[in-house]
């Protein structure tokens, strides 16, 4: 910046030339910023997986009830069965934290394999009853 301005054209130049450097130091701090975000990507994720283990996922409360349920009566009652109390208290409510976290982010695969797994049954079955009622009791198949 100069001293003094003696005109008005000078103060406008100034102005000018501030704006560009302005510019340019925005530019700077963005791609700055960019570049940490970058750089901390893993910490982040780091982070997303520690809230896993800490945190419950409440949006799917009948799964969430059913793992609680599975995690209680397997881990609890039967792997850790002999543990210390300390231990029987931190694994499950761990794995209870992550398990709703993992059913959650696959409960739409595993809903569509249930229900292909269901139709397949039910197809199979009628396709058996088809059959069934199609053969006529006394005639010879070959």
């Amino acid at each position: 910046m100069s001293k003094g301005f003696h005109t008005y054209e000078e103060l406008l130049k100034e102005k000018q030339q501030l704006e560009i450097v302005l510019h340019a130091q925005k530019q700077i701090i963005r791609s700055d910023i960019r570049e940490l975000k970058h750089q901390l990507a893993p910490v982040r994720e780091a982070i997303a997986t520690l809230k896993k283990f800490t945190t419950k996922d409440k949006t799917n409360l009948l799964l969430t009830f059913g793992s609680d349920m599975a995690i209680n009566a397997l881990v609890k009652n039967f792997v850790l069965s002999r543990a210390g109390w300390l231990v029987r208290m931190v694994v499950p409510y761990i794995l209870k934290n992550y398990s709703s976290h993992f059913l959650a982010e696959r409960k739409e695969r595993w809903f569509d394999k249930l229900v292909a797994w269901i139709n397949r049954r039910k197809n199979g079955k009628d396709r058996e009853q088809e059959k069934e009622t199609e053969q006529q009791p006394g005639e010879d198949l070959s």
